[in-house]
């Protein structure tokens, strides 16, 4: 798939919650948007980046894993001038769905990191490490809780640090990469 083809397609955060979101789904997209804290170090670290980022993202405005998730990349990209996020619906666009599919399926978010020159860089979703080890804890039987899964401050606090960690992970690929270091001339 040409992912920069289908870029300009994409919306960002508010026309995404406008164009496909009920009343009351955007009443909590806005709730847990609003429960979000960027710590000092967090905001320091959005704020220093300093290669484009394009980022799609396959969500659904009904689906639970996206309220939780998608508000957290909203406030990177409001800290980041050099984060620019896409929004795809995944009932919209089944190409792309199906390009960024996770374990076999459609689901969602799905989230596909892109250089400023359209490379793919990374793939990320549907949950995080964090909220994986809180489903985890709470099943009973041979996957019941071992010790092995220490309990975390609180999960919205967790997946946004991973989300932040992949966001860094990748910012530092793309400012490492010496084709755009010999671009930039840095």
């Amino acid at each position: 798939m040409d992912f920069m083809q289908k870029w300009p397609t994409g919306l960002d955060y508010t026309h995404f919650l406008e164009r496909y979101a009920t009343p009351e789904q955007r009443r909590r997209w806005d709730e847990l948007h609003s429960q979000v804290k960027l710590t000092p170090a967090q905001q320091t670290l959005l704020a220093g980046f300093r290669r484009d980022m394009l980022i799609m993202v396959v969500s659904g405005a009904w689906c639970g894993d996206c309220v939780q998730q998608c508000p957290i990349l909203d406030h990177f990209a409001k800290q980041s001038d050099r984060i620019q996020i896409r929004y795809f619906d995944r009932d919209d666009n089944p190409d792309l769905a199906d390009a960024l599919s996770i374990c076999g399926g459609r689901r969602v978010p799905s989230v596909l990191f892109l250089s400023e020159e359209g490379a793919p860089c990374g793939r990320y979703g549907d949950r995080t490490l964090a909220k994986y080890r809180d489903m985890a804890a709470s099943l009973e039987g041979a996957a019941c809780p071992t010790g092995l899964i220490a309990p975390g401050q609180s999960l919205l606090t967790d997946v946004t640090q991973d989300w932040l960690d992949e966001f860094e992970r990748v910012q530092l690929m793309l400012r490492l990469s010496p084709k755009l270091r010999q671009k930039h001339g840095d």
